[in-house]
């Protein structure tokens, strides 16, 4: 059976979005690969609860088992599968440790509001002798080696005009923060280039997506990551969303892929899920 501590130190918690923002951008813009990509921290996840009760802690416990497969495989396609369904039914069994942490601490209990009602941040810990045999059955195995910081290229064109995504650029940054939050679910770091590189290097949009692989390997080098993640970010009313291209050199290999139609959080997540299943060994994006 899992065991209650009374604190346990996540990698990243969801206490509020802004918290996991916040990190994020710390972790992604501001340098180095973050806590949560040392292999000791792959194995904690967290999910928000309605109060401490057994039956909510264990729809919390599936979510955090959920996670931390993805998190440490690197593959969230794992997520289809009707195994994990299976092994999320005996979630409890696989959970070391887990803690509370009440995300109205500080606040009275009011109205009619009773302890049993107040979310809480469950975190649980498992152990790799537990979910790396979990992630064999499933066909996946742990993605221990460091994980490549990447650089994000990225030229976009909206409803009114061009421009280079930039961490600190005013076009839209919105998109930042949405790129960055994308990243914590498989423990990724990405860097945006800043104004300033983009202008050096006269970086626009139709620049940026003529650049050849030798190219952007150099770009990457320049704002202090492994690897280049390049793509284009179109909005498209015919397909009611943005239609994203995604391109990754790998090894001196380019992988390619696409997603149409969707919010720009959305076209995100695809770029980090896409590059960390390359990244892994998991197979295409």
């Amino acid at each position: 059976m899992p065991r209650a501590v009374s604190q346990l130190k996540p990698v990243v918690t969801k206490a509020a979005k802004t918290s996991v923002v916040a990190v994020a951008l710390a972790s992604a813009w501001l340098g180095g690969a973050a806590q949560a990509t040392e292999p000791s921290h792959l194995y904690i996840s967290d999910a928000i609860v309605t109060g401490t009760g057994k039956e909510n802690r264990q729809i919390g416990f599936r979510e955090c088992l959920s996670e931390v497969l993805v998190k440490v495989s690197g593959d969230f396609t794992l997520t289809d599968s009707a195994a994990l369904a299976a092994l999320q039914a005996r979630a409890a069994e696989f959970v070391a440790t887990f803690s509370y942490r009440d995300r109205l601490e500080g606040i009275p209990i009011h109205d009619e509001q009773g302890t049993h009602d107040r979310p809480h941040d469950l975190t649980c810990r498992f152990e790799p002798a537990t979910i790396d045999p979990l992630l064999a059955e499933l066909g996946r195995k742990p993605w221990l080696s460091p994980r490549q910081v990447m650089a994000v290229l990225l030229a976009v064109h909206d409803q009114t005009h061009r421009f280079v995504l930039a961490r600190d650029g005013g076009e839209s940054p919105y998109m930042a923060d949405s790129l960055a939050a994308a990243t914590v679910p498989l423990a990724l770091t990405a860097r945006l280039p800043d104004a300033a590189t983009l202008a050096t290097e006269r970086l626009d949009f139709d620049h940026l997506s003529q650049l050849n692989s030798t190219e952007l390997k150099q770009l990457a080098a320049d704002i202090g990551a492994e690897i280049p993640l390049a793509g284009t970010l179109v909005w498209s009313d015919s397909a009611r969303g943005w239609i994203a291209d995604w391109r990754l050199i790998e090894n001196g290999k380019a992988h390619r892929w696409q997603i149409s139609g969707v919010s720009f959080d959305d076209a995100f997540r695809n770029a980090m899920r896409g590059a960390a299943r390359i990244l892994s060994g998991n197979g295409a994006p």
